[in-house]
């Protein structure tokens, strides 16, 4: 599946312009991570923008979030990988990531939310002005961006092999890369 079926796909799937918007984010730091890795960035890139493909089908039954998803993923022949990366990435179901790409989808995904809250409540409202350091000082509150769960981002280090300050500028970079489609 190229770029431009899966976009198609996700708008087909989620009204909402902020999941696509989260999707996108996703997708931009999946892509970094795969290039910091060596890996395929046009694969890695599809299982972060696809990753909530069934939120809203899902949104009353959180159980079933990416169940339902890496089910319709795999009946459209998507790779094995794309599949097991967005299956594992919701935290509900205790299914351990393994490979690469799941374990970088698993902790793209929260930290995205994380510099997203970040960036809303900066003195600018511009991703361009954040630096790693404002997120990991918002990473340090826990009553901030609640729903950007910290032990998930933190899991960068035994999953991924990077420091968490190595690990927050490399979606950094990647969201600022993309944020006139990001709004922010």
């Amino acid at each position: 599946m190229k770029r431009e079926e899966a976009l198609q796909l996700l708008k087909e799937n989620l009204s909402n312009v902020n999941l696509q918007k989260h999707s996108f984010a996703v997708e931009a730091i999946m892509r970094a991570l795969a290039n910091k890795f060596n890996q395929n960035a046009e694969e890695w890139g599809l299982a972060g923008l696809l990753h909530d493909i069934d939120y809203e089908q899902t949104k009353d039954s959180p159980e079933t979030h990416s169940l339902v998803g890496a089910e319709m993923l795999e009946k459209m022949g998507l790779a094995d990988e794309i599949v097991e990366a967005v299956k594992t990435h919701n935290e509900m179901h205790g299914i351990e990531p393994q490979s690469l790409m799941a374990k970088a989808l698993f902790t793209a995904d929260p930290i995205s939310g994380l510099i997203v809250a970040a960036t809303l409540v900066s003195p600018s409202k511009k991703i361009q002005d954040l630096t790693v350091e404002s997120v990991l000082k918002r990473f340090k509150e826990k009553s901030f961006a609640r729903g950007a769960n910290r032990e998930i981002i933190n899991k960068c280090q035994n999953l991924l092999g990077l420091s968490l300050k190595e690990f927050t500028n490399i979606a950094l970079v990647a969201m600022k890369g993309i944020s006139k489609e990001l709004e922010l």
